[in-house]
Formats: C-alpha cells, sequence, structure tokens
C-alpha cells in the first residue's frame, strides 16, 4: 500500500448523496452507510425514490399534528424510516427475512425518552434461515450490540442476525438516531453505556428472553461504552442488574486506570490501532483490580482499526487514522467471540420470573 494512498482523503460527508464511492467501495462506515444501502437496494435512483416515498409519508403522518413541531421530532421521524431502508438493504433489496425494528422506553428521567433498535431472533426472520442447531431454547440468552461513532449500519445489522443465527436474540441499540445526531465520537459512549441497560431491561420484558443470561458487545465507540457499562466504578454502579459478559472489539481502553469490571471482558484490537492504540487495553488489563472479572485481551499484530469491516478493502483514511479489513483477524475475532458467548451464556434458562412492565 502506498503512501499516498494512505494519505489521501476519501471521507464524504456525512448523508450526502453527491459524494457516495461506487457500489462495494467504502460501504458501511460512518456516512458512506447510505449509499452503501443505495447499492444494496438495487441502485441509487431506486434507493432515492423509497426515501421520497418513505419521507413523504412520514410527513404525512404527522401532518395533523401542530405546525410548532419541534425540528428533533422530524429528524426522527425521518431517521425512522431511514433506518429502515438500510435494515432492508442489508439482506438485498427489502425481503421480509430480516429482523424488526423496534422502539422501547429509555431508562426513567433520561432523555431521549425512549430509543430505536434492531431485533434479531434465533426462531424467525433471518436468523432462522440462516442460523443452524445452536443448542439453544426459548427463553433465548440475549446480546445487546453497540455501535461505532459512525452510527448504525447495515453492518451493525448484519451482527445481530449473525448472533440470532447462533441461537441468541440480539438487539442492536441506534444511540444516535433519537438524539437527531449523525455522528457521535466524543463523549457519546457515556450515553452508550445507559442505553444498554434501556436495553436490558426492554429485553427482560420479552417471553422470548432469559433476562439472566444476557450478554454486551461493542465496536469501536460501542466497545468503550461496553467497558464503561461494566466498571463497577462507571454505569454499573447505578443498577442491580448486569451483563453476564461483555466483549469489545477495537474500543478506546483509556478508561478507569485501575477498573473492577463486574463481568467477564473479551478485548478485541489489532496491534497497529492508531485510536487509542493496544496498549492502552495492556494497561487496563494489567491495572484491574483484584476483584475485578477477568480481562481477556487478544491483540492482532498489524491490524488496524475496523478491522471485521468487510467493504474496508482496500483500507481508508478517517479522521487521519487508518481503517482496514483483515480477514484472517476478523475469522478469528468471530471464532473467539462465539466460544466466549457459548461459555458464558450457557446453561438451562434461570427460574420464570416476574416480567417488568
Amino acid at each position: 500500500m502506498s503512501t499516498a494512498s494512505r494519505d489521501a482523503p476519501q471521507s464524504h460527508p456525512p448523508g450526502s448523496t453527491d459524494n457516495w464511492p461506487p457500489c462495494g467501495a467504502d460501504a458501511d462506515f460512518a456516512g458512506d452507510r447510505l449509499g452503501a444501502a443505495a447499492c444494496r437496494f438495487g441502485g441509487r435512483a431506486k434507493f432515492h425514490n423509497a426515501v421520497r416515498r418513505w419521507r413523504r409519508r412520514a410527513a404525512e403522518s404527522h401532518s395533523g399534528h401542530s405546525r410548532l413541531a419541534s425540528s428533533a421530532a422530524r429528524h426522527t421521524a425521518s431517521r425512522r424510516w431511514l433506518l429502515a431502508v438500510i435494515f432492508a438493504a442489508c439482506i438485498g433489496g427489502g425481503q421480509a427475512a430480516a429482523g424488526a425494528l423496534v422502539e422501547f422506553p429509555n431508562l426513567a428521567g433520561q432523555e431521549p425518552v425512549r430509543l430505536f433498535g434492531y431485533l434479531a431472533r434465533p426462531d424467525a426472520g433471518l436468523s432462522a434461515l440462516t442460523g443452524g442447531s445452536s443448542g439453544n431454547a426459548a427463553p433465548y440468552p440475549a446480546v445487546v450490540v453497540l455501535h461505532g461513532c459512525g452510527g448504525v449500519s447495515s453492518h451493525s445489522a448484519a451482527i445481530a442476525d449473525r448472533l440470532g443465527g447462533w441461537g441468541y436474540v440480539a438487539l442492536t441499540v441506534d444511540t444516535l438516531g433519537r438524539r437527531g445526531m449523525e455522528h457521535g465520537c466524543s463523549s457519546t459512549f457515556q450515553d452508550q453505556a445507559f442505553d444498554a441497560y434501556a436495553a436490558l431491561r426492554y429485553l427482560a420484558t420479552l417471553s422470548t428472553v432469559d433476562p439472566a443470561r444476557v450478554a454486551l458487545l461493542g465496536q469501536s465507540m460501542g466497545g468503550a461504552a461496553a467497558l464503561y457499562a461494566i466498571d463497577r466504578d462507571s454505569a454499573a454502579q447505578y443498577f442491580s442488574e448486569g451483563f453476564r459478559a461483555a466483549i469489545a472489539y477495537y474500543p478506546g481502553c483509556a478508561g478507569a486506570p485501575a477498573p473492577t469490571m463486574t463481568a467477564p471482558v473479551l478485548i478485541l484490537i489489532g496491534g497497529a490501532e492508531e485510536w487509542k492504540g493496544a496498549e492502552f487495553c495492556e494497561r487496563l488489563k494489567a491495572g484491574a483490580r483484584p476483584n475485578s472479572a477477568q480481562i481477556n485481551l487478544v491483540v492482532y499484530p498489524g491490524v488496524h482499526h475496523a478491522f471485521d469491516v468487510t467493504e474496508l478493502q482496500p483500507g481508508r483514511n478517517s479522521v487521519g487514522r487508518w481503517l482496514e479489513y483483515d480477514e484472517s483477524a476478523a475469522r478469528d475475532a468471530e471464532a473467539k467471540t462465539r466460544v466466549f458467548l457459548a461459555y458464558h451464556l450457557a446453561g438451562p434458562p434461570s427460574p420464570p420470573q416476574a416480567r417488568p412492565r
């Protein structure tokens, strides 16, 4: 790879349609996720027509409301339709085989009042079609999935569908949509950590989920959020319920210097990571308190950020840092993730309990 190719700016304005890359290029990452959806939906013209129709329907559905409706509310309606397009596109053109878009309550007293998510189940949709015999039966163990700072993408939905195929109910949470944000790479990971607990409480209301067997999986910003969520000195201190295990793909590990993890953690990161490098994760592991749950760290030499995003081949610059898919690391990380979840979420369903309302 030449230095020139690494240094050349390759980003596109968030949500822009004028500068979308060709189909199969930088799809699914940050602002290019709508371009990727268009490619999978059957072309940009068809995608544009669908978006126009759905935006018009969203506007019509609010036509009886007050003209003083907030811009945040309008953004939310548009966001919901766009999420529907992305999730339909990730399985190639809107077949009725995907999971479901869901809306669920946020934590009491928190804004926004409700959150969006994408729910995949082992016994329904794409997960049921692609999954083998997982050995799980309802009520199923579950996994909450947290996206990176570029927001929800078809990559996020595909992770949920894959987990569903492994025998888990999987809920990908959209932290940005209800907050009217396109990107969130600053302190948004803290909002994500609390959103994860809102998702945990929502899953506990579903008869198909065993609330005692729920894990957390995050990537990039979502990985940092996962670590923050289960640290007893961070978000975990505010909740009586908790996660059984957590997995963090290429997270920023520059958090608490002496964490006390409330559940076993698996961290998967590249040795050539240019955000918060692998050395920060090594310090996090070394500095864990004696009463912390185990922190398992896997470092892939020479591997970059977002190494499991297949569309990032060849790699690209993003805000001065390199992102690139690595097949070997991606396959190994997926295998380790599957084993880790199977080990920590194994066991018979917990005894029936009264479900929260």
